[in-house]
């Protein structure tokens, strides 16, 4: 044994690469997210899910301290790990979901707009999907349309290009649009070439107040009742060709290809966005499973029934152990496609699906496990289990269901093409 521990001891010197362990900064900065999650978003959260409405009065504190804004985010992606932003979507949608994607749903377009645009793009929109600290804005990305849901190649949003005046006219239609209708700036995915399927798709810009974007209907939904979801309608509306993410010649050049029978490359646009922001989209379940469980384990050490605490019942206990390891794990996956993504190294097994798909279910399946522990508590209004569970259900459905994540990852472990 002891020549197998002299092989296996790494030197004194030898430099340790790996560590789970968080930097100061990133300790300091999810101390702060959390204070505002717990003094801000906790107290308000019943009463903005009750009214359905977007939380202004919240966004604008956010922005007050430097939470919310161009700067917040490009400090939290600045991280060299990749960690940093699923640990503030974490805290925040531990505070409430339904607010955090108030704050955070912004990040979807920004996402698109930094993925796909220009220099000059990224410098000119990104602040305006903000707007400013005494009149803070939102923005919207909108894929997703009646339609086409899951199968983005199904999308028939339209765009045309006008070269006499160069201008992009767009017209369709775009369903389940967080901050539709409200936003600043709206980031719309259409096609250019509808033979191409998704291969032909390209993104736009829609600057504030264009003629021709309106608001369709509102959509009140089982969770994250505090983040506006409607409908947009575009109707001849008219954006200047600079509006066009990436530009008219990478474009005019990625269709060619396709025509020709090429690959896209990595220009289908929805699938790009989705592709970047899944892990982030799992830290947020991940903060809404935590919560329920955090609540779970604290209401089972205070109650009583025949005569003892239920946390004392194995059946209670175990189930407590299930739901902190599963939040754990499923955490880990967040942090590894994370870090993957932030330093470039391709999701050559879906890394980034895996990590969507698993937080998903553990938000769903973890918050129901608290109701149960809540007994009839847990399924009234007054306890707010009942929330979270709402709140979790999303996730094994929005920017791809939990179907479609499975689809993703067996492609990409196969390298079939599975239908």
């Amino acid at each position: 044994m002891s020549a197998i521990a002299e092989e296996t001891t790494p030197p004194e010197h030898a430099e340790q690469t790996f560590s789970l362990a968080l930097t100061q900064d990133q300790k300091d900065i999810r101390d702060w997210v959390h204070g505002f999650a717990e003094g801000v978003m906790r107290p308000a959260a019943h009463e903005w899910d009750e009214r359905e409405e977007t939380p202004w009065p919240i966004i604008g504190e956010a922005a007050k301290i430097g939470l919310y804004g161009l700067d917040a985010l490009a400090q939290f992606y600045a991280d060299p790990s990749g960690l940093m932003l699923p640990i503030v979507n974490e805290e925040l949608f531990w505070g409430d979901a339904g607010i955090g994607m108030a704050i955070m749903g912004t990040g979807l377009a920004v996402a698109a707009i930094f993925g796909q645009g220009t220099g000059e793009q990224i410098g000119e929109w990104m602040p305006q999907c903000f707007g400013t600290v005494d009149e803070p804005a939102v923005a919207a990305f909108c894929a997703s349309e009646p339609d086409a849901g899951s199968d983005v190649s199904a999308i028939r949003t339209t765009a045309r290009y006008d070269e006499a005046a160069d201008e992009w006219i767009l017209n369709g239609q775009k369903a389940w649009a967080t901050n539709g209708g409200i936003a600043a700036v709206h980031v719309i995915i259409a096609s250019v070439d509808r033979e191409l399927g998704s291969r032909g798709h390209a993104a736009f810009v829609v600057p504030p107040q264009t003629r021709g974007l309106e608001q369709g209907t509102k959509v009140s939904k089982h969770g994250l009742r505090a983040s506006h979801t409607a409908d947009v309608h575009l109707d001849d509306c008219r954006v200047p060709g600079r509006c066009l993410l990436g530009g008219k010649e990478k474009l005019d050049e990625r269709i060619a290809r396709a025509r020709e029978g090429g690959r896209g490359g990595r220009g289908q646009a929805a699938m790009q966005t989705f592709e970047a922001s899944r892990p982030t989209v799992g830290a947020q379940a991940i903060g809404v499973a935590r919560a329920a469980y955090e609540y779970a384990l604290d209401y089972a050490r205070e109650r009583e029934q025949f005569g003892r605490k239920i946390i004392e019942n194995q059946a209670i206990a175990f189930a407590l152990a299930d739901m902190k390891l599963e939040i754990d794990a499923a955490r880990l996956l967040v942090w590894r496609a994370s870090w993957m993504g932030r330093n470039a190294i391709p999701f050559e097994n879906a890394e980034g699906s895996m990590s969507k798909l698993k937080a998903g279910e553990v938000a769903l399946w973890a918050t129901e496990r608290a109701m149960h522990i809540l007994g009839g508590n847990g399924y009234t209004r007054e306890f707010p289990v009942e929330r979270w569970h709402r709140d979790a259900k999303i996730y094994t459905i929005f920017e791809g269901t939990s179907e479609i994540q499975r689809l993703v990852v067996a492609r990409a472990i196969s390298g079939v093409q599975i239908r």
